[in-house]
């Protein structure tokens, strides 16, 4: 068996060494797509790299993925398309090495194969970035990309080596982050970056990619793109996993549709449409992602909340905003621009300095607990660590923020409270559970970002901050939230919608505040807004 002395893992057979983001080449990197040592044009890769063979992997009496076939070719990027809940992640995880099917077999090069650790799968080449980030932000980016195969010298690691090589990989891959630098300092978008260059630091001939781009602003989603069209012409298989549509449609080659499980079919992009791919996904015609008003909104003569010359150092400065009963004010930027941080100071984190007004009357807001007093509630970017507790059921998240003040009595949580609550958040987000006692962790990420939602509703606030509220949520589940933020507009609440999603700001707002480098730089009524407009004052190309 051949070793890779620059990776560490085992090359599988049949294989050749082949430059690959993870080595060090005395020449420096090769990035050109001119890979001397790929052997795409040898006997054995004429057949797919990758073949699933009826694959099928319960859990218990739930079958989560029934009979699934898949043909996985070098050179190609072959998209996984489902709604949260189809499968998707689950059958990458099989492949990955996470988990062995129930039944069904994989081949690779036509040979079959099992992955029972995903070291397994590591050794034949497969190489996955996950949707949860899988950081040790107590590290630095050096000691996260290269952990579990450091360069080593005389048994230890070879720090020197380590940061040298990282630094070289962050380069050759457009990733402009010192490798030094440690992970607790860095945004929730460079993580996500560092994360894919962790999983490109193996020599893989297999690279799964799931929602990559979803902390990612439209700057650094490019840089993916590059990554990937670098990996196709090496003649590396690419499996990504994506609910942004035009991103879909753009780097495809092959398309494959999920769903509740199971296969539906594969189309060439150029075969197909982006609604038919939808209604394939959802079983049902959607004429129309995002919802419009049922009725014209009509704007309140005063503001119910005012914010002004709200500034905090080093963070933003100078936020004057007003929000009025009723809309939708989006908020958009580039990952950097603050919007955030504003968000999180609304919300009664951090001391800004500056005045925060409600209808009429200041507020002091030195913690969540005040602002959540005063009628705000906020779906934050990161549901995993701030909105939910996964270890705990779907009803005790509905009613963590509301059971004090609604459903408490002598600090005792009335259980039919509990049930009518959360009966209510399933039937109004239609989330999709077994039942009540379900741990949130279980759900999919659709759902899940739903009982985050439902956690909020049951307070009936008089302000809602959405910060990226449809961030890893499928077309479906989107539909499902844009329906539900429309009712909450409708009935007067107000709604602060932070999106990196431009189509979906536009789409879903009444005004569009646009934020560049900590401040506010441009707003606007959203009728009629064009997107180039909006990109030229994020990007400074054009000034207020």
């Amino acid at each position: 068996m051949n070793a890779n002395l620059d990776t560490g893992r085992a090359q599988p057979p049949g294989s050749r060494p082949g430059p690959g983001f993870g080595r060090v080449d005395p020449a420096g990197p090769d990035l050109s797509g001119n890979n001397s040592g790929n052997s795409c044009g040898s006997a054995d890769t004429q057949l797919p790299l990758l073949e699933l063979r009826s694959i099928a992997k319960s859990f218990g009496p739930v079958e989560a993925i029934k009979d699934v076939s898949l043909k996985l070719q070098r050179g190609r990027v072959h998209t996984l398309l489902g709604e949260n809940g189809a499968g998707k992640s689950t059958l990458m995880k099989i492949l990955a090495g996470v988990y062995e099917p129930t039944r069904g077999e994989l081949l690779l090069r036509g040979k079959p194969v099992t992955f029972t650790r995903p070291a397994d799968a590591q050794a034949a080449g497969i190489s996955i970035i996950y949707q949860e980030l899988s950081l040790a932000t107590n590290l630095s980016v050096a000691e996260n990309v290269f952990a579990g195969h450091e360069p080593r010298r005389f048994g230890v690691a070879d720090f020197r080596a380590l940061t040298r090589r990282t630094q070289q990989l962050m380069d050759e891959l457009g990733i402009h982050i010192d490798a030094d630098a440690p992970v607790a300092r860095l945004s929730m978008a460079q993580r996500q970056l560092v994360e894919i260059a962790k999983a490109l630091s193996h020599d893989a001939e297999l690279v799964i990619m799931d929602e990559p781009t979803s902390s990612l602003s439209d700057r650094e989603a490019e840089i993916l793109f590059d990554i990937v069209m670098k990996l196709k012409a090496r003649g590396k298989a690419v499996v990504y996993i994506s609910h942004r549509m035009n991103e879909i449609m753009r780097i495809s080659d092959d398309i494959s549709v999920m769903r509740d499980g199971r296969y539906i079919s594969t189309s060439d992009k150029h075969g197909t449409t982006i609604g038919t791919l939808i209604n394939l996904m959802v079983g049902r015609a959607m004429s129309d992602v995002y919802p419009r008003r049922a009725q014209p909104y009509v704007r309140p003569a005063q503001p119910l909340l005012e914010v002004r010359g709200l500034s905090l150092a080093n963070t933003f400065s100078d936020i004057s905003f007003a929000l009025h009963a009723g809309e939708i004010l989006g908020f958009f930027g580039l990952i950097g621009a603050g919007r955030s941080d504003v968000m999180n100071a609304l919300f009664g984190v951090g001391s800004p300095s500056g005045e925060i007004v409600m209808n009429g009357k200041r507020l002091k807001l030195r913690s969540p607990e005040d602002a959540i007093s005063a009628g705000l509630a906020f779906v934050t970017e990161d549901r995993k660590h701030q909105g939910l507790v996964l270890m705990h059921s779907i009803a005790q998240n509905v009613t963590m923020a509301s059971f004090e003040r609604k459903g408490s009595r002598f600090g005792m949580l009335s259980s039919r409270f509990e049930r009518e609550a959360t009966r209510n958040a399933i039937d109004r987000m239609k989330i999709r559970a077994s039942h009540a006692d379900q741990a949130v962790g279980d759900l999919s990420g659709g759902n899940q970002q739903k009982v985050v939602f439902s956690k909020w509703l049951t307070l009936t606030p008089k302000v809602l901050i959405l910060d990226e509220p449809t961030r890893g949520v499928d077309v479906g589940a989107k539909f499902e939230i844009y329906r539900v933020i429309r009712e909450l507009a409708a009935a007067g609440t107000a709604i602060i919608l932070v999106s990196s999603e431009l189509p979906e700001a536009l789409a879903m707002s009444d005004r569009l505040v646009v934020m560049r480098e900590k401040r506010i730089v441009k707003q606007f009524d959203a009728a009629g807004l064009s997107p180039e407009t909006v990109m030229s004052y994020a990007t400074g190309a054009m000034q207020s």
